[in-house]
Order: structure tokens, then sequence, then C-alpha cells
């Protein structure tokens, strides 16, 4: 219990993690309809999903935050929730969520038990020494096996063969009285400390139109007021207090904030590079904490282009407000000869990379072009310089190179024990390393590889739920770089480089996927005047090839009988204008043709 000015406040900060698909936001759904936080005719399913693509996909993607009303033993408790994501490409808004708590929830699937990103999870929580409540949520289901989940939580947290560990089903409201009971019993109010400055954790950041750049706050020591200053420990600013306040059905704006409290503060920061989240803010000038801050840096890279070039200047704006709560997505500046001025862009996965274009399509009416993606390597030139490099374009030339150097990821699978030998193969032909299998229980084990993120970036994982039916989770994390025998392959038309459909891969695969990438060319690029050709190279010499003809146009129909040598008059005449035409014709091929042969 927290005490200022007479005024009592029972807190509780706690947020709800799990693996994807298991329950999550349905369990925040109940909290906030059993607590009666919305109103029956305003509440609607994965209600803290603000987000049209998290509906559209059933996922949480952004975290968001609310304060529940809950009436215990005649005292009236502030719950303050925050909703997290559980795939792990969204890992740093999971970080940012449990460093803004006290406690948490984990949320496990009795049908589907401990899985991969489940692990993460508990170990971000347990990093910041929060108490966890575990959970086994679907109890209504029939394959749900509440002793097995529970013997495998118990031995994940080192628990009491006689500890309690509640089961509930978010859908049915079954037992969430007990888990809120729990909640305001077990995770500790925040600490009190109202005898220093004001000093808050902003967890995430989000942008009003007329306001600017609202923060999402967790006060951790002192009290902010309406019209005071505060400053950021990233730029050392100073800025005046316009607005205080938390969530429950709306934002109810309060005078003050103070240690403990979760809620939101705008201070008409209108520019988007001076604050990003994960960062400080105080009453006093620049308080010297956060320095170090850890933040997940971008593993996979991709030109973004839009189709209209028109709309480059809202592409940008679009961009630099999705950064603002998303500091594992980076972007930089790219031209290209063929799709124009676009963006470089990084991401943490694939599936953060399909999100955010989709969020910049959808919520910002753009229509983009996504070139092939690929990682980040590390090349050792001749005279012994490294350098990095996100972008095959830069890729120097082989005779400069030494070494070549990629990132290679730990990659944790849980899957069911009949499915291990078929996933032990399907890594092995990946080039994966070894590393350990690991009992869970009778059914499931857990197969530890170190393999090439490049590797797996695409298709790996559907091969994964395809041979396990679907039972199989995965989880990694970039473990170092470590040398491989990689090339770059040019992709030619009609001799000139194409730098948007270069890629870099192994000299094993170069023949087999540069024979693809021209096949697919060939369907998608439209007849000519002339005849176009296709090629793919390695350092200038070419390993596939394939032509776009030309259009035919019949001359000698006109010809009714006569001598031969004046249909071959004409064929000489229509050879040499061809030739002409190849030599000094511009190859026109619509953006939407790169369109589609990207997406493919």
């Amino acid at each position: 219990m927290i005490i200022l000015n007479n005024k009592k406040l029972n807190l509780r900060n706690f947020c709800i993690i799990a693996h994807i698909d298991h329950g999550k936001s349905t369990l925040a759904d109940c909290f906030l309809d059993l607590t009666k936080t919305i109103d029956k005719n305003k509440m609607k399913h994965q209600y803290l999903d603000n987000l049209a693509i998290e509906r559209e996909r059933g996922i949480t993607i952004k975290l968001n935050f609310i304060t529940i009303k809950y009436k215990l033993n005649n005292l009236i408790y502030d719950l303050n929730l925050i909703d997290t994501p559980g795939h792990i490409d969204f890992n740093d808004e999971v970080k940012r969520s449990v460093k803004a708590s006290d406690g948490a929830i984990l949320v496990v699937d009795g049908s589907q038990g401990i899985e991969a990103q489940t692990i993460t999870n508990i170990k971000l929580a347990q990093k910041e020494n929060l108490i966890i409540i575990p959970v086994i949520n679907k109890i209504d289901l029939q394959s749900c096996n509440v002793v097995k989940t529970k013997n495998q939580i118990q031995k994940i947290l080192n628990l009491h063969p006689e500890s309690k560990i509640i089961a509930i089903s978010a859908k049915n409201k079954i037992n969430i009285e007990s888990l809120l009971k729990a909640i305001v019993k077990k995770i500790p109010p925040p600490k009190q400390i109202l005898n220093k400055a004001f000093k808050a954790y902003v967890f995430d950041l989000s942008y009003d139109n007329y306001k600017g750049v609202i923060l999402a706050i967790k006060v951790i020591s002192g009290v902010i007021k309406i019209n005071e200053y505060i400053y950021l420990n990233n730029n050392e600013k100073k800025y005046q207090v316009k607005d205080l306040g938390i969530k429950t059905n709306r934002n109810v704006y309060l005078k003050s904030l103070q240690s403990g409290q979760v809620g939101f503060l705008s201070a008409g920061i209108k520019n988007f590079s001076e604050i990003e989240s994960g960062c400080y803010i105080s009453s006093e000038k620049f308080l010297n904490v956060n320095k170090n801050k850890e933040s997940k840096k971008p593993m996979v890279f991709c030109g973004l282009y839009p189709l209209d070039s028109l709309s480059y200047f809202n592409f940008k704006k679009a961009l630099e407000k999705i950064q603002l709560s998303d500091h594992s997505f980076t972007f930089s500046k790219e031209n290209s000869k063929i799709l124009g001025h676009g963006f470089r862009c990084g991401f943490y996965g694939l599936l953060h990379s399909e999100v955010i274009k989709q969020r910049l399509e959808k919520e910002y009416n753009l229509d983009l072009i996504a070139t092939n993606p690929n990682v980040i390597y590390q090349i050792k030139l001749k005279n012994n310089k490294i350098i990095t490099l996100n972008n095959p374009a830069s890729f120097p030339q082989l005779q400069e190179i030494k070494e070549i150097y990629e990132p290679f990821v730990k990659l944790t699978l849980i899957s069911p024990k009949e499915y291990i030998g078929k996933l032990i193969t399907l890594c092995q032909d990946y080039y994966g390393i070894y590393k350990g299998l690991n009992i869970i229980d009778d059914t499931y084990q857990q197969l530890t590889y170190l393999i090439s993120f490049n590797e797996i970036m695409v298709n790996f994982f559907e091969k994964v739920k395809n041979i396990s039916k679907g039972y199989a989770s995965f989880n990694y994390e970039f473990i170092e770089f470590k040398k491989s025998n990689l090339t770059k392959v040019d992709i030619l038309l009609n001799n000139d480089k194409i730098d948007a459909l270069s890629f870099i891969t192994r000299k094993e695969k170069a023949y087999q996927r540069s024979r693809e990438m021209c096949a697919k060319l060939k369907v998608v690029i439209p007849r000519q005047n002339f005849e176009v050709a296709i090629q793919a190279a390695i350092n200038r010499k070419i390993i596939a090839r394939e032509n776009v003809k030309t259009w035919r146009k019949d001359v000698t129909a006109k010809c009714y009988g006569g001598d031969i040598t004046r249909k071959n008059k004409l064929l000489a005449k229509q050879k040499k204008g061809k030739k002409k035409m190849k030599q000094i014709g511009k190859l026109n091929i619509p953006k939407h043709a790169f369109k589609n042969i990207l997406q493919q």
C-alpha cells in the first residue's frame, strides 16, 4: 500500500507472458469482463489488441496496458495489466513489459504443455526478479492434461511437487476469480519511494497528431504533476508536462502520478528522434541510468520501396511512427536503379518484417515492394579489415575477400519424441551443429542446434510444423558469427545488374537458386520489342540463363508469291532492326513485375 498526501493506493503491476496462441489475450479479456472494467456493449474479443493486423492474424504484436479496479475484502485494488506479445520476433516488447512489472502470470496451454518461447519468457521474467504465478489454461478441452503440464511447469520453475498451480479456462471463465485473488496476494506492491526525485521508466510510446509523443510510464520514485518539467536521460532536454493519466475503459486524466503507478504522460514532444522506448525520464537533469540499454538488434534486412514514388515522404513519416515504439526496427535511405528511392529496413525476424510491411500498407495506405530478405554479414578482407554489411549490393569483389562470416543462432525445438529423428535430419540438412537433447517428460523432448540463421530464415519453420504435424515449437537466439562458404549471386537483365534481386547464398546452393530465380523472372517480365537476356552471375561468370523472346512480327505477310530474294531482303532488314533495337532499346519493366517476383 502506498500513502501520499493522505491518498491510499493499493497497486499491483503485472504482465501476462505465454507462448503464442496459449490464451493470453483471452485471459486479459476475461479480467476486463469480470471486473466490469469495460461495458458489455463495448467489449470485444482481443480488446487490448488495437491493431487491425492483430485481429486479422489472431496474435498480439504490440504491448498494451490498462488499469483494472478489483475489490477484495472491502479494499479496492488498482491492477495494472500489461498485455504482451508471445512470438520471439517481438521479444523486445516482452522485455519492456516485464521491466515495468512486479509480477507475471505465466499461461501454459494444458493441451500443448511447455513450449520453446514459454521458456524464453520465463527467463526474461526471472531476470527481472518477478514473482511468477503459473497458470494452466484450456482445462475445458478434452486434450488438456493438467497433471502432465503441472509436472512440466514444476520442473522448469524448480517448484516443490506440492506447490499449487491454478488451472483455468479463460474461454469459459473457470477459476478466474481465484487467479485475481492470487494476483493480489502473491504479487508484491511496487516499492514506496517518495522521498526522492521523480523518475520513471518509459516502456512504450505512441503518437498523437495534436499532443505529439505519448509516453507509457511506470513511476519508479517521487511524484510528477501537471506543468512540472521533466528531462529525458537520452538527450538531456527539458519538457513541460501537459497531460497525465491512467487507462481504464478510457483515458482518465489526473493532476499527478506517483511512485508505483503505471500511466501515460505527454509533454509536447514532436520530434520522433528525441525519445525512444526503454529510456528513463526524471525531474532532475539527466539521471545517469540506462546508458547501456539492451535492445534487440535487427537480424533480417530487406529493401522497402513505394510503388508510387509520390508517396515517398508519407512512407518516411510512417516508418518514423512505427520505429517510435519499436527499436528493434531500423531504416535508412536506399536507392535502386529499377525500384527508385526506398529504405533499407532491419527487423528481428521474418514475422516481424511481414507484420511491419502489412501495417505500413493497411494503416498508412501504402503499396510497397519488399526485396529478398537477408541477414547481416561480417567480411574479412585480404588486408585484414573487417566490414559489416546487410545489403548484397555492398558485397565486395570476391578477389578482395579473405573470409566471410554469417550469424548463427541457438535453435531450440520442443517436440513429441516420435518426431525428434526427422527433426534431427532436417537440422542436419540445413547445416546445423548438434548441441544437445533434453528429456522434458515421457512425451516431449528438447532439441538444441547451432545453425545458420540465413539457412532457416525461409521455409525452415514450415517444414518443422509439417514434420511434427504442428506439435513442435521453436525458439532462437543469436549466438555468434561463424565462418561460412558463401558467395554473392548477381542478377542481370540484358547485362545490366539489378541490385534489388542480388542475393547471398552458400556456394553449393548457388546454381540451383540461380536457376529458380531466372525461371521466375522469365514468367513475370513482359515481352519487349527486343529479346531480353536474364542471367545469374558469380563474379561476372554466368551460371544460369533464360531468355524472354521478342514480339514476333511476320514482315513477309505482304508477299504473295514472287522471287524468294524479296522475302530474304525483308527478313534481313528486320534482323538488322532487331539488332539496333537491342543496342539502343530501353528495357521497360513495370514495378508490379518485380513485386510479383519478390513476393513469390
